[in-house]
Formats: C-alpha cells, sequence, structure tokens
C-alpha cells in the first residue's frame, strides 16, 4: 500500500471514531462536563475554604489541571476500548486486518480518535472550570505537549485492554480496579509534599502523578517533580505501549485465535 492509500487509510478509520463519539455526545462527552461540575462544587466550593491554598495558589485553582487531566485520560482510553472491541466482537476488524493496511496505520487511526474523544472532553471540562475559577496558562508548548502525549499513550493502552479482552466485562476491569486508583491517588486533589515519606515515595511510582504534575506546570506552573521526569516518563510509557500494540496485533493475540 502506497503512502497516498495509506493516508487515506488512516483517515477514514479517524473520521469513523469521530463520527461515532460524537453521535453519541450525550454518553460519551457531557457525563464528564456535568461529573467535573460536582467535584467543583464538593471540593472546589465545600471543602476548598477549609484547606485554604497549596503552594501558594487557592486550592480550587490548585485542582482544575488534574481534574481536566483526568477527563482526558478516562475519555481517551474508554473511546479506544470500547470501539476496538466492539470491531473485534462483530468481525469487521477481519477486514482491515485482511487488506493491504499496516499495523501501525490501524494503531495510529484508534488511537487518533481516542486522542480527539480525550482533547473533545477536555475541552469541555476546561470550559466548566473557567466558569469557577481563572486558569492563568504558565506554558502553552508544556500544557499542550504533555495534553496530547498523555491522551495518546492511554488510548494506546485501551487498544491493549481491547485486543486481550474476550467478553465486554474484561473491558471494564482494567478502568475499574487498575486506572480509577491510580489517577485517584495521582495527586489530582492534593501536593504529594502533604504525604508522609512512606507514601510520598510510593507516589512516584504512579506514572499518573507525572502526567498530572506537567500538566499542572503547564498551566499553573508549579510541580512536584522535576519536568525533564515527567517527560520523560510520559514518552517512555507512550513509546511502550504504542510498540506492544504493534507486537500484539501483528501476533493476532486475541484476533487470530
Amino acid at each position: 500500500m502506497d503512502l497516498q492509500h495509506q493516508y487515506i487509510a488512516f483517515g477514514t478509520i479517524v473520521r469513523r471514531e469521530i463520527t461515532r463519539f460524537t453521535r453519541i455526545w450525550t454518553q460519551t462527552i457531557v457525563p464528564p462536563a456535568v461529573t467535573t461540575t460536582l467535584y467543583f462544587l464538593i471540593f472546589g466550593k465545600l471543602i476548598g475554604p477549609r484547606i485554604g491554598v497549596v503552594h501558594g495558589v487557592p486550592y480550587i485553582q490548585y485542582i482544575v489541571p488534574g481534574l481536566v487531566m483526568m477527563s482526558i485520560i478516562t475519555s481517551s482510553y474508554a473511546n479506544v476500548v470500547a470501539s476496538f472491541y466492539g470491531s473485534k466482537f462483530q468481525r469487521n476488524l477481519d477486514e482491515m486486518l485482511v487488506s493491504p493496511m499496516p499495523d501501525y496505520i490501524i494503531v495510529l487511526g484508534y488511537a487518533a480518535g481516542g486522542v480527539a474523544r480525550g482533547l473533545c472532553v477536555g475541552t469541555v471540562v476546561t470550559l466548566v472550570a473557567l466558569c469557577f475559577v481563572h486558569l492563568p496558562v504558565a506554558h502553552w508548548g508544556v500544557m499542550v505537549s504533555v495534553c496530547l502525549l498523555t491522551s495518546m499513550l492511554f488510548a494506546f493502552a485501551g487498544l491493549v485492554n481491547a485486543i486481550f479482552a474476550n467478553s465486554f466485562d474484561d473491558i471494564n476491569i482494567i478502568p475499574t480496579f487498575v486506572l480509577t486508583p491510580l489517577t485517584y491517588l495521582g495527586g489530582i486533589f492534593y501536593s504529594i509534599d502533604m504525604l508522609p515519606d512512606f507514601w510520598r515515595g510510593v507516589s512516584f511510582v504512579n506514572p499518573i502523578l507525572y502526567m498530572v504534575n506537567g500538566f499542572r506546570y503547564g498551566i499553573l506552573g508549579l510541580t512536584d517533580m522535576s519536568i525533564g521526569m515527567a517527560y520523560t516518563i510520559i514518552i517512555g510509557f507512550t513509546v511502550v505501549m504504542f510498540l506492544l500494540c504493534l507486537y500484539l496485533l501483528k501476533r493476532g493475540t486475541g484476533i487470530r485465535n
């Protein structure tokens, strides 16, 4: 397949993925906005004044980057895992696998759809946040790059989950028992400087901590660790997950057996 046809194949997958989640926007875009509004009302308006300031900024402002990042992570992941497993379950994935389309086009196409939904939801959540607090963007380049890399990483992770899934229940296990705990313990609602030494050390094992802090640095200029370390972790995990997707797809894991 030449470059032009690869571009057409990639664009077709992306358009299908975007159409898929925009057609059911009441299920894919509205719920995160409603949930975030509740977070702001409860943690920001009710609990926030009792906490005061964190690293020199009001608590409600401090938690905004984490809440936006949480919505991006969950939306990117959910879009790919549901879409890819749906294609596998309905057997229309077979048509792509027997075509001359390279595996990396399939991986990037599904991932781009997940990134599109993640960014769309992240934008909506940010607009909701602006109704409650002012957000001065300290580093535009860092904010955008961390947002894109994180969304891409969890889109790839969702694809891995979908490849191994054998039932619709399997696509909910990882988000429920792995992704959600890591997200909530990733420094969204607190600075790790507030934790005892032991739990502070444990927190550094959580990769989501680096993504939340990288995004927070981009918006507020605040971080609990080196921004260089955050980029290293995010890029490293993204590359590993992309290569793992290619390897699993090439082997036909969960697809040809």
